[in-house]
């Protein structure tokens, strides 16, 4: 079958594109561009729309497996917004065996093309060192090790860590972890050791293990890491790593306040004088104490009761992250987290606020803005065929309407879908339109 996209603005970063093209799809993959309109079984006016690469989620964190079956929630979010290829694994975190988790994207499809980094928190605690404080032996280290390198040559994209999130993970081991990518020169992603004052430490940890193995480095969600003040200085730093040879980026979301569970070390004690903050900063995501800001009281009858809670916490300068997102060195990842429908909104607005709030209304040019949802992330990851609309790419592709593409999620109602998204097409099929699902297992595993 083929489908013609025909009269729509082409936005394409990789390729330097931005012009009035027709694009012919056949067999999954673009087949044709031009300015002529060849036969075809199927045609979508794109008159008057942008026609950009499908959008790429460079950090997310993946469903879970229930009954031996992907439970789809977040991937429908991601679908709903422009994404056609969603990386999951990130923090150090795999809700299941990333290896088989691919195998069932395989198996069942998925609502969109999925890629998983392999977390070493999970590898660490399949190793046997389940306790996040305590260091791993060095009969774990070395398990987890073998098990790191086994994954990675089944072609996960890499090794995320959430350093924040196992203070007991030392130097040593995290070198360890990280040299399982210098072989196969795969990347290695971080939520970083420390943030606000502590981010310039926790950079320097992470960039030397990118120097002592040549690898790319990834710092992830930028924002709710140094978006305390910190965030000119740190693109300072970063530019100076790259100026010296270091392949190092950095992902952003576009929102003012980050999100994490209760339980985890970020709100260990010191986390208020940390972030210059009292207790109602924070915000029950799901719970007995749903959408209600936090008192000491119920913050650490939370912490204690329910250590999954998902909250809020509104304590990023907004200045911090404009700053970070018209930077030529960061990209945009949703850092989307949900649990049954309970979040942040970055999980389903991301990318059309983006869009939205940071370049119509904003100070980032469309062909640039659409470089950090398409190009950069798809090179980053080394996807020779996907963020781009060139003859025998992927037919991943998203047509929205640049003057009514917005976000709807809000913090109470996480989940709403956006609009001004007309299609997205994944493979060459019409997987969503005018942001309602119509095609739910289009995507397929992502292996490099």
């Amino acid at each position: 079958m083929k489908t013609l996209i025909y009269g729509g603005r082409v936005i394409d970063p990789a390729n330097r594109v931005d012009g009035k093209l027709n694009i012919l799809i056949e067999d999954g993959k673009i087949a044709w561009v031009g300015t002529s309109s060849p036969d075809a079984d199927r045609k979508i006016d794109a008159t008057g729309k942008v026609v950009t690469p499908g959008f790429i989620d460079i950090h997310m964190h993946e469903d879970p497996v229930e009954d031996g079956k992907i439970a789809p929630c977040i991937f429908d979010m991601m679908l709903r917004m422009g994404v056609t290829t969603a990386v999951g694994g990130n923090c150090g975190i795999n809700v299941y065996d990333p290896v088989e988790y691919l195998k069932l994207v395989d198996r069942d499809g998925a609502p969109v093309n999925v890629a998983m980094f392999a977390g070493h928190e999970y590898f660490r605690k399949a190793a046997g060192a389940e306790d996040i404080y305590a260091k791993a032996t060095e009969a774990q280290k070395a398990a987890m090790e073998q098990s790191l390198r086994e994954a990675l040559k089944q072609g996960l994209m890499g090794v995320s860590f959430g350093l924040r999130y196992v203070p007991g993970a030392d130097r040593d081991e995290f070198f360890r972890a990280a040299a399982c990518c210098a072989e196969s020169k795969k990347i290695i992603a971080s939520h970083v050791r420390d943030d606000a004052d502590g981010i310039f430490d926790a950079i320097e940890e992470f960039a030397a293990a990118g120097v002592e193995y040549d690898l790319p480095v990834q710092i992830s969600h930028i924002g709710s890491m140094g978006g305390f003040g910190q965030m000119a200085d740190v693109l300072a730093m970063v530019g100076g790593y790259r100026l010296r040879g270091l392949d190092i980026a950095m992902d952003c979301y576009p929102y003012f306040a980050f999100s994490t569970r209760i339980g985890t070390p970020t709100y260990d004690p010191g986390w208020l004088e940390r972030y210059h903050c009292d207790y109602d900063v924070l915000e029950f995501c799901e719970g007995k104490y749903k959408g209600q800001r936090a008192t000491k009281e119920t913050f650490e009858e939370m912490r204690r009761d329910f250590p999954q809670c998902i909250t809020v916490c509104y304590v990023m300068k907004e200045a911090d992250i404009r700053l970070a997102l018209s930077h030529p060195g960061v990209m945009v990842g949703s850092d989307g987290l949900m649990s049954a429908g309970q979040g942040h909104p970055r999980a389903a607005g991301s990318f059309p606020r983006f869009l939205a709030a940071f370049c119509r209304e904003g100070n980032i040019s469309l062909f640039d803005a659409v470089a950090k949802i398409t190009a950069l992330p798809a090179a980053r990851l080394g996807l020779a065929n996907k963020g781009r609309l060139n003859v025998g790419a992927d037919a991943d592709i998203t047509i929205f309407d640049f003057e009514a593409i917005s976000d709807r999620a809000t913090f109470p109602e996480p989940a709403l879908a956006p609009v001004g998204i007309d299609y997205v097409l994944i493979g060459g099929q019409i997987a969503a339109k005018d942001c309602e699902i119509v095609n739910h297992n289009c995507g397929s595993a992502v292996r490099k």
